[in-house]
């Protein structure tokens, strides 16, 4: 619903320089599409890469009214606050943004469009995209995915929030440039909105979740070829006592590569210290002998663990590569951060591991 030709203005109300604003900053970086205008009223008027860090010339205003003259078609919102809540103060320039006659998509739990003040507001032709919504006939997932040509890269995490979706655009970007048939599954709110398209899976039923991650595959690899390259977003860790996402998302993606990403030097769950990560090499054998389940037969053999992608932002150039250093040490597997370092070195590693051919 979101194509890369429509330009939007990202609500951002105090989440430029916050975690609560990682669904926009991630639209900043990764977005192919126009970006027109930010709102953010607490850094109005200033230079977004000085805020960020992010190399994008976009304007930073007060305002949803002062971003109409930058001609957007949808307004975003790009906060993801605890609650998942329409945050108070920004009320007012989602209801600005459509009666103006903008579109609205939002991620957040609570839903605008159930608002009957705001649905009232829509105007002919658009519309309020709440993409946390269970799709409609869902099906409990069967293995269908095992049987797509190409290959399948599922990003698994040591923890929430680690980077497993910016590793797989980094690896979408640097497959691209290449000329190379890439396509990308978002499974949470910042990647639906940068692809335009994927599966929200914490909006889905336990029962179903598998069946909508393998849905979402297929639709995805359409008319895939031999070559073809499908990488599925990440959400959760195993690690994490309250995330049950990454089983089904093995299940429904039925993967022929896993990619586990960690932050460097996390040696418990970020918000709860009193739950410890285990050894990488001990997590590492939990997820492949996971994966190795629940295939059917003669799809090929179980998926491994290629690649550790190392989060090394909290670090300087120096500590960095000490970590990466480090880390392929302890795991005795190729490490690298997709950010810092860019996707190329990550997709030879995946291109270099020659699989046998899915039937």
């Amino acid at each position: 619903m979101l194509g890369a030709d429509v330009p939007i203005v990202l609500l951002q109300h105090g989440g430029l320089d916050t975690l609560s604003g990682k669904t926009g900053l991630a639209m900043l970086r990764y977005r192919r599409g126009s970006i027109v205008a930010v709102v953010d009223p607490a850094h109005a008027g200033a230079e977004l890469r000085q805020i960020t860090g992010i190399d994008r010339a976009v304007p930073v205003v007060e305002s949803l009214a002062q971003a109409l003259p930058f001609g957007p078609e949808v307004a975003v919102v790009g906060l993801a606050p605890s609650g998942g809540h329409l945050p108070e103060g920004m009320g007012a320039d989602v209801a600005a943004a459509l009666a103006a006659g903008l579109s609205v998509a939002s991620g957040l739990h609570s839903r605008l469009g159930d608002d009957p003040a705001l649905a009232a507001l829509v105007q002919p032709g658009r519309w309020i995209w709440d993409l946390r919504r269970e799709p409609p006939d869902l099906k409990v997932a069967s293995g269908r995915a095992a049987g797509l040509p190409g290959r399948r890269l599922l990003a698994v995490g040591t923890d929430m929030a680690v980077g497993k979706m910016s590793a797989c655009l980094e690896l979408l970007a640097a497959a691209r440039r290449r000329g190379l048939d890439a396509r990308f599954v978002g499974t949470g709110q910042a990647g639906i909105l940068i692809s335009g398209s994927g599966v929200a899976l914490d909006a889905v039923r336990i029962d179903y979740a598998a069946g909508a991650v393998e849905g979402a595959v297929l639709a995805a690899a359409a008319a895939a070829g031999p070559d073809t390259l499908v990488l599925v977003e990440g959400q959760g860790s195993l690690c994490h006592p309250g995330s049950s996402a990454t089983l089904p998302l093995i299940r429904g993606s039925q993967p022929t590569d896993l990619l586990l990403v960690h932050r460097a030097g996390q040696r418990t769950i970020q918000r709860l210290e009193d739950v410890p990560l285990p050894p990488l090499g001990q997590l590492i054998a939990a997820i492949e002998a996971l994966a190795a389940l629940g295939r059917p037969a003669g799809s090929g053999p179980p998926p491994r663990v290629g690649a550790i992608a190392l989060n090394t932002a909290r670090l300087d150039g120096a500590a960095a590569a000490a970590a990466l250093t480090a880390t392929a040490a302890e795991t005795g597997l190729p490490c690298v951060d997709p950010v810092r370092q860019g996707g190329e070195a990550l997709l030879d590693l995946l291109l270099g591991q020659k699989r046998s051919p899915t039937p």
